[in-house]
């Protein structure tokens, strides 16, 4: 039988585990369920409570029947899918290996050290995506290539101020200000379809994983958390449409 932990250290573990996953995107039934499935390998009862930021974590040893519960922050991390897939198998390894709290902390942690994609990469990923959202919604190849050109300077501007902890509402804002004033250049570039550049320049800011969290949170029961994700969204399309309305106030006249 493999040795057992102070209960205290298990759920340290289990609250980092839970609060990870939450910040990278991790929709709130696979919390549960991962969470639940490494409290098994452990010999403890999982009890979950979330809400946007924080999150209360209670555990149950299954033999002294001891009891203890944690109150912890949620960080906000980068959304990461390849994370999610190998946390995920993390705690199905951990159940079937029957690993100790040792072995899952290690590989934990291993984990969380791997290097996440490149955010040049990224970046010119998400550039060419809106420059092929341009053509698709009927843009020609001047617009194309201007929301290319703003998309890459928004993106950029939004990584360099989110590594600043700025506020993110503040940074949808600019974001979208700056990428689609940078997309009017299409007008005086004689682009037949700079109304198309522009509205197309600041797609890459839609929360779109906010969004599908919170209506799969909803779906499955957790209202409050569901509820809580999508006004968050909401609050930053908010945003999004005050800064690409600052550009159309500088710029209304010159696409009438």
């Amino acid at each position: 039988m493999k040795n057992k932990f102070p209960l205290s250290e298990e759920l340290e573990f289990l609250s980092e585990y839970a609060c990870y996953l939450l910040g990278c995107g991790v929709h709130t039934s696979r919390v549960f369920r991962n969470t639940h499935r490494i409290g098994e390998a452990l010999g403890v009862e999982v009890k979950l409570h979330t809400f946007q930021k924080n999150m209360t974590v209670s555990i149950r040893d299954n033999e002294t029947r001891e009891f203890m519960t944690n109150i912890v922050s949620i960080p906000p991390l980068p959304i990461s899918f390849t994370r999610n897939v190998e946390m995920s198998a993390l705690s199905w390894e951990a159940i079937d290996y029957n690993l100790s709290l040792d072995e899952i902390r290690h590989r934990f942690e291993k984990l969380k050290r791997k290097k996440l994609i490149s955010r040049w990469f990224v970046l010119v990923a998400v550039s060419f995506a809106n420059l092929s959202f341009c053509r698709i919604f009927g843009g020609d190849w001047i617009a194309a290539l201007v929301v290319l050109g703003a998309t890459f300077v928004g993106f950029y501007l939004r990584q360099i101020l989110t590594k600043q902890h700025v506020n993110h509402f503040f940074v949808f804002f600019v974001s979208a200000f700056v990428d689609s004033l940078i997309a009017t250049l299409a007008i005086p570039l004689k682009s037949n379809t700079a109304d198309i550049a522009i509205a197309t320049s600041p797609l890459f800011l839609i929360p779109g994983v906010p969004l599908i969290n919170g209506v799969i949170d909803i779906i499955e029961g957790y209202v409050l958390i569901g509820i809580s994700r999508l006004v968050n969204a909401f609050l930053l399309i908010v945003c999004l449409s005050i800064g690409m309305a600052c550009t159309l106030m500088i710029v209304n006249d010159s696409l009438l």
